[in-house]
């Protein structure tokens, strides 16, 4: 298990890592439904993400391992896939990095997120994990990762409950922190949401291409 989960974590970071995901659940629990609002949509986010891993250790046996234990050349063309596409979002994200002393661009509904409801915001959780192109190709990865690493099928799902808590915690970390300090964490949390704001496309950017070199290297690797 310890192979898998090892080989999964860069993938894990990725998803964690994601300052959209983290400036919305900020942004909602500094406004009035900040309770029910928050905790919706870390259900969400928790969900889409186990939901990709369960779907992708469900099939991801078909592109398997050769008969001497070493990952096929389909596992290493989907490794090799996967790389170049996160390079190219790496790429894309530093490009349209904003210039020093600049906050990144936003997407818009984030301006709207304080009047959305519970129902809504637990599907935009299930959407930014689940939908979103960046995180959905990271947790792709980690499930590839993990089932195609040398482990028995208890191992595979230890390590998918494991990529899944850490994939997960940044976004639920700040609901935990709010529900035991209540309004005394906003101002810890406004000052993280003004750092991210100004930070976020930058450290998107450099996680991208990091991740993206290494998963090519793993996909070359395999041949």
């Amino acid at each position: 298990m310890g192979q898998a989960i090892g080989e999964s974590l860069p993938f894990a970071i990725g998803v964690a890592i994601s300052p959209i995901p983290i400036i919305a659940v900020i942004l909602m629990l500094l406004s009035k439904r900040a309770g029910a609002n928050s905790t919706a949509f870390g259900i969400g986010w928790l969900v889409g993400i186990a939901g990709v891993t369960a779907v992708v250790l469900a099939v991801a046996g078909s592109i398997g391992t050769t008969s001497d234990g070493s990952q096929s050349n389909g596992t290493s063309t989907v490794k090799l896939i996967l790389g170049i596409a996160v390079l190219f979002l790496g790429l894309r994200n530093w490009r349209r990095r904003p210039a020093p002393g600049e906050a990144g661009a936003l997407p818009k509904w984030l301006q709207a997120i304080e009047n959305v409801t519970p129902m809504k915001s637990a599907a935009l959780g299930v959407g930014l994990s689940a939908i979103n192109p960046k995180n959905l190709i990271m947790i792709v990865g980690g499930g590839i990762a993990i089932s195609q690493a040398p482990t028995s099928p208890a191992g595979h799902v230890g390590a998918a409950v494991i990529f899944v808590a850490l994939a997960a915690t940044t976004v639920l970390l700040p609901v935990v922190l709010y529900r035991i300090m209540g309004a005394k964490a906003q101002p810890m949390l406004s000052s993280l949401n003004t750092w991210l704001e100004h930070n976020n496309t930058t450290v998107m950017a450099v996680l991208l291409l990091v991740i993206g070199v290494v998963l090519i290297g793993k996909g070359l690797g395999g041949f």
